[in-house]
């Protein structure tokens, strides 16, 4: 019942930028934490950054000073602006956030999204 669906994801050049949004929709009562991870085939899923409901980040060390991730409450919307991409930034980016449904039960979940291809290259 609950989704998070994608957008924004595709194909640019080094030093170019892209911005990800996530929505999240269905029988939520609250949002907790949002975020973005990463993952390349044959690796481990990774995090790039994570925004709390009163809108504190964090932030992987590798994109510091160049991504940063924003939400609108309202519109139960995660963002993540990607600017100085590097090819080693090319990777499916999934987004999470742990969502209580409305109840009863009160219940708080975690949800993926269904990822999206960020592609780096010359």
């Amino acid at each position: 019942q609950v989704q998070l669906v994608e957008s924004g994801g595709g194909m640019v050049r080094p030093g170019g930028s892209l911005t990800l949004s996530c929505v999240a929709s269905g029988n939520i009562f609250s949002i907790n934490v949002m975020g973005w991870y990463r993952q390349v085939p044959g690796k481990e899923r990774e995090l790039v950054a994570t925004i709390t409901s009163d809108l504190k980040t964090h932030s992987a060390d590798s994109v510091k000073g160049r991504f940063d991730i924003s939400r609108d409450n309202a519109k139960k919307t995660v963002y993540l602006q990607m600017n100085t991409l590097k090819p080693e930034d090319t990777a499916t980016y999934y987004c999470n956030a742990d969502i209580m449904e409305n109840g009863p039960p009160w219940i708080l979940r975690d949800y993926w999204g269904q990822g999206t291809q960020v592609t780096v290259s010359s």
